[in-house]
């Protein structure tokens, strides 16, 4: 009697063990149930433009939809600090631009997060700066502008979308490197920074390629340089910044999408499969779609992804303390 009831116990013992076990397979395999939110901190018009050829393909591979839920206010850190507070699941997603994470902790002191307050899941766009000037600007290229900075420390006058924006903090370090002083005057935004260039209000222009680009090609601004490793397919004869020796700030950004800290690397597995997919599947058309604002697709996983980040982290850290200490 003893053996049976011992037996008994024990298959009852294996077969709870058992249903819990795929249970949990289950739960796993159940993700997601319900839609993806994707959180923007910004009014439509530009973070959306660049990550939907992405979300309108991820629903084939995910079964649930992908939404944008926009959260504008702060910058974009309204948004960023909703959802490193949100339940970590993976339904609670933020569109991360360039400064969300890696600038804004450092330079707002509304800020309730940091870096390691998301996981990431993969960058899917690359965006860069351009310098432009007027067209009837002396400079021809780079060197000779560096040369005419070097003879009149702070005449030369630039515009870029903001204090401690990405083109400020690598005009900043441009001009640590190139051993010049320029004279920053900030903008509300890329656009208003290309408007003061096209008027002559400055004399270069420090912005996103994207506002800057229809008057690049239409000669009204011209291109000295792109503010990256390598060449922008769309400016295909523009040289970089390091090909004129200036390694700091030759940093692009990158956009894509991250999750709230503690959630499971399954989740974190599964979108990131999903746009990998997207990636790979419909590349021609996403690549067409980014060339109209001047982006390329460039689609690094998680791992990659938080090295960048880590890397812009330390950077872009240290040019701040040094711009705030002057």
């Amino acid at each position: 009697m003893k053996t049976r009831r011992f037996f008994f116990a024990g298959t009852l013992a294996l077969a709870l063990i058992l249903s819990a076990f795929g249970g949990y397979l289950a739960a796993k395999e159940k993700f997601p149930t319900k839609p993806i939110q994707v959180v923007i901190g910004f009014q439509p018009g530009d973070t959306d433009n660049l990550l939907r050829p992405f979300t309108e393909k991820m629903p084939e591979h995910l079964g649930q939809p992908v939404v944008f839920q926009y959260k504008p206010g702060a910058s974009g850190t309204l948004g960023a600090a909703l959802v490193a507070s949100a339940k970590p699941d993976g339904y609670t997603l933020l569109a991360n631009t360039v400064a969300l994470l890696t600038i804004h902790p450092h330079t707002r002191d509304d800020v309730s997060y940091s870096l390691q307050s998301f996981v990431p899941i993969s960058a899917v766009v690359e965006v860069f700066a351009v310098i432009s000037t007027q067209k009837n600007a002396p400079w021809k290229n780079l060197a000779e502008l560096v040369a005419d900075a070097k003879k009149s420390p702070g005449k030369i006058s630039y515009s870029t979308p903001g204090t401690f924006s990405l083109p400020h903090l690598l005009t900043e370090a441009f001009c640590d490197e190139a051993g010049i002083q320029l004279t920053h005057i900030p903008s509300q935004g890329s656009g208003p920074a290309v408007t003061a260039t096209l008027g002559g209000h400055v004399n270069l222009g420090i912005t996103a390629l994207a506002p800057a680009f229809p008057h690049l090609m239409a000669g009204s601004l011209r291109p000295l340089a792109v503010m990256s490793e390598k060449r922008v397919p769309a400016l295909p004869n523009v040289p970089t910044m390091l090909e004129a020796g200036y390694s700091t700030s030759s940093t692009a950004g990158y956009y894509g999408f991250v999750a709230p800290r503690g959630t499971p690397q399954e989740v974190v597995e599964k979108i990131y499969s999903a746009t990998k997919k997207v990636a790979e599947g419909h590349k021609e058309t996403i690549v067409d779609r980014l060339s109209k604002f001047g982006a390329l697709l460039s689609f690094k996983g998680p791992e990659e992804y938080m090295a960048i980040l880590k890397k812009q982290n330390e950077i872009f850290g240290n040019l701040i303390r040094k711009i705030k200490s002057k």
